[in-house]
């Protein structure tokens, strides 16, 4: 047997990686890095769709890695609870929003990360270019893979319900990035709470303050004072109230630019 197949062997089929590539960044050069390979194009099945979506599965949500949380929730993790919480959306906003469409948005926001990864407030990638990134990403999902397949539709769909998300102007999109910031909360709550004041997540609070339907505020304000209530009268990072609540100016910088529109 000659080395390279023992090296195969030991391959974690479990194990994904989002390839690097160099700059300019392109679909074409992530596609090229892909191991085994990339999905099929222009397929009248949507087989090679269900593949991409994969590496949602196994794709893990960068910022709880800084922190040492190696075995964190995955991309697809994060949008299912997401997608759940729709179904809670409070009686006074349920009228003013299509709950069907908000839970399609949910499964499709961060669909552009199979290709692109998880790019977060500290990496260093400007907002115009992480954008650019996953619309780049969302064409070739709605076009290449699913361009032919039942005369295109749910893939129109997918990308005009992704494209109203980046928009953030209606408020079907301004409730479901709430839920999107809300599931990031609760997820930092409980990661804290596992460790027992052996981790202090704080700095992601700050996305509370960009909460911005009231009830959802409600919901966040919630979650906030079961935080504070876990760490007591143990020093602890504010992240709401930013450099002031002990995150780092760089950090804070960064989180500004990120959730800037």
């Amino acid at each position: 047997m000659s080395s390279n197949a023992g090296s195969e062997e030991n391959v974690d089929p479990g194990v994904v990686i989002t390839p690097k590539v160099s700059e300019p960044w392109s679909v074409e050069k992530v596609l090229a890095k892909i191991h085994p390979a990339a999905p099929v194009e222009d397929s009248n099945s949507p087989v090679p769709f269900f593949h991409i979506l994969e590496r949602l599965k196994t794709g893990k949500r960068e910022g709880w890695r800084r922190f040492g949380i190696k075995r964190g929730e995955s991309i697809a993790d994060h949008m299912y609870r997401m997608s759940l919480m729709t179904l809670l959306c409070p009686p006074s906003l349920a009228p003013k929003v299509d709950l069907n469409k908000c839970m399609k948005m949910c499964l499709i926001h961060d669909m552009a990360e199979s290709i692109v990864g998880d790019i977060t407030p500290v990496d260093g990638v400007p907002k115009p270019e992480k954008s650019r990134r996953e619309a780049e990403t969302m064409d070739y999902i709605s076009k290449n893979l699913l361009g032919k397949v039942y005369g295109g539709l749910a893939g129109q769909e997918i990308r005009a319900i992704w494209q109203e998300y980046e928009d953030s102007v209606t408020i079907d999109s301004l409730f479901v990035h709430d839920i999107d910031k809300m599931e990031l909360l609760l997820q930092m709550v409980e990661y804290e709470k596992r460790v027992d004041k052996r981790l202090d997540l704080g700095e992601f609070a700050y996305v509370a303050t960009k909460v911005v339907l009231p009830e959802t505020q409600e919901w966040a304000k919630d979650i906030l004072k079961e935080r504070d209530e876990f760490w007591g009268t143990e020093s602890h990072v504010h992240g709401e109230a930013g450099m002031n609540g002990g995150v780092k100016e760089a950090t804070s910088k960064g989180q500004d630019a990120y959730y800037s529109k």
